[in-house]
C-alpha cells in the first residue's frame, strides 16, 4: 500500500510491526518477523531517515503516528506527480510542435490548418486555449464559437476562462470593438476582466476576429461565419505578420479602464458605467443592450448624465469625467 509514497513492502512490514507492538528494539522486530537482524537494522534506518520511526530510550524504536508521518510523505508525492505531469505536457507539447516543423519542412502546406467541421473547430479551439502558457492576444469581434456542449459561452464562461488565463500568470491582451457588445452585459464582464488583469483596449472597427496563443498559433476565422472554416496558422512568415499586425492596431486602440472612484453624490454607479460606454464610443442603441433598456429610455438616461455634469455634448461628458477621475 505504501509504495506509492518510496515505502518498500519490506519496511511497511516493519512500520506495521512497530505499529502494533509499540517501543521495540532491532534485535526484537528481527525475532518477531522472523528476518535477520542486519535487514531490520536497515530497515529501521530508512523508516528513521524517512520519520516514520523515531528512537526512544535504551536503543528501542517507536512508531510515528501515520497522520504525522505519511500525510505529508503524501502532500509531497502529490506535488512531485503534479510537476512531474507539467513537465511532461510541456514535454510533448514541445515534441508537437517538433513534430509540427519538420512537417513544414517537408510539406509547407502544413503552415496552415484548415478546419471546415463546427465540433472539429471547436474542439481544436478549446485544445489549442487549453494549452497556452504565456500569451493570449485577441481582436475580439463576431462570430464567435461556442462551447462543446452546444450552448454560447456565457459572461461567467469568459470571466471563468480569463482568470484562469491570469492565475497562470500569461499575458491577456484584448483590442474589442463596438461588435464586442452584441451580448448583453458584456461592457461591465469587460470592466470585470480589466479589474482581474487583463489589458483592454477598445477600437472603432476591427477588420476580422483573430486570436495569437503564445506567439506559436494563431486562428483566424476565413469567412464571416467562424463554424464555416477556421485557419489555425503556426510558426511561420504569416504568423510574423499576423503578430505585427496585431502590435499595429494595439498601439492605435484606446485603453478601457474600470471607473474609478468618485465623491460625486450626483452620479451613480450607473451613470458612471454610461460615461465609460460613451467614452469608448458605443452608440445608444449598444448601451440600451447593454443596460437591458429600451433605446429611447436609454437615451433619456445619457441625457440625464449630461445634465448632472453640466455639459450638452457627449464629447464634453468624457473630457469633463476624465478631468474629474470619473473613467
Amino acid at each position: 500500500m505504501l509504495t506509492v509514497l518510496g515505502i518498500s513492502e519490506s519496511d511497511e512490514r516493519t512500520y506495521q510491526r512497530f505499529l502494533d507492538a509499540g517501543p521495540l528494539t532491532a534485535a526484537q522486530a528481527a525475532r518477531s518477523l522472523e528476518v535477520t537482524h542486519a535487514h531490520i537494522r536497515r530497515s529501521v534506518t530508512r523508516l528513521v531517515e524517512a520519520g516514520l520511526l523515531r528512537k526512544v530510550e535504551r536503543g528501542r524504536y517507536l512508531a510515528v503516528s501515520p497522520h504525522t508521518a505519511l500525510l505529508p510523505l503524501l502532500r509531497r508525492r502529490h506535488l512531485e506527480a503534479e510537476t512531474a505531469f507539467a513537465d511532461a505536457r510541456n514535454q510533448v507539447e514541445a515534441l508537437s510542435e517538433r513534430y509540427r516543423e519538420g512537417r513544414l519542412r517537408t510539406d509547407p502546406g502544413n503552415l496552415v490548418e484548415i478546419l471546415s467541421d463546427r465540433d472539429l473547430i471547436i474542439e481544436r479551439t478549446d485544445e489549442l486555449y487549453g494549452s497556452a502558457r504565456s500569451h493570449v492576444w485577441v481582436l475580439d469581434r463576431p462570430p464567435y464559437v461556442g462551447r462543446q456542449d452546444g450552448q454560447d459561452y456565457s459572461n461567467e464562461d469568459e470571466l471563468a476562462l480569463t482568470r484562469q488565463w491570469i492565475e497562470r500568470g500569461m499575458e491577456v491582451r484584448s483590442i474589442y470593438c463596438p461588435e464586442s457588445m452584441e451580448r448583453p452585459g458584456r461592457f461591465g464582464v469587460l470592466l470585470e476582466l480589466v479589474a482581474l488583469g487583463e489589458q483592454s483596449r477598445m477600437l472603432p472597427e476591427l477588420p476580422f476576429k483573430l486570436h495569437i496563443i503564445d506567439k506559436r498559433v494563431a486562428l483566424v476565422p476565413l469567412t464571416g461565419k467562424v463554424y464555416d472554416d477556421l485557419a489555425v496558422v503556426h510558426s511561420s512568415g504569416m504568423l510574423d505578420a499576423l503578430i505585427e499586425l496585431y502590435e499595429a492596431y494595439w498601439d492605435r486602440a484606446e485603453p478601457l479602464g474600470g471607473a474609478g472612484p468618485s465623491d460625486d453624490k450626483d452620479l451613480d454607479e450607473q451613470d458612471i458605467l454610461i460615461l465609460s460606454m460613451l467614452r469608448t464610443g458605443l452608440k445608444d442603441q449598444a448601451i440600451a443592450r447593454q443596460l437591458g433598456y429600451s433605446t429611447r429610455t436609454t437615451t433619456r438616461r445619457i441625457a440625464v448624465v449630461l445634465a448632472k455634469l453640466g455639459v450638452t455634448t457627449r464629447f464634453q461628458a468624457g473630457a469633463r469625467a476624465v478631468s474629474r477621475g470619473l473613467i
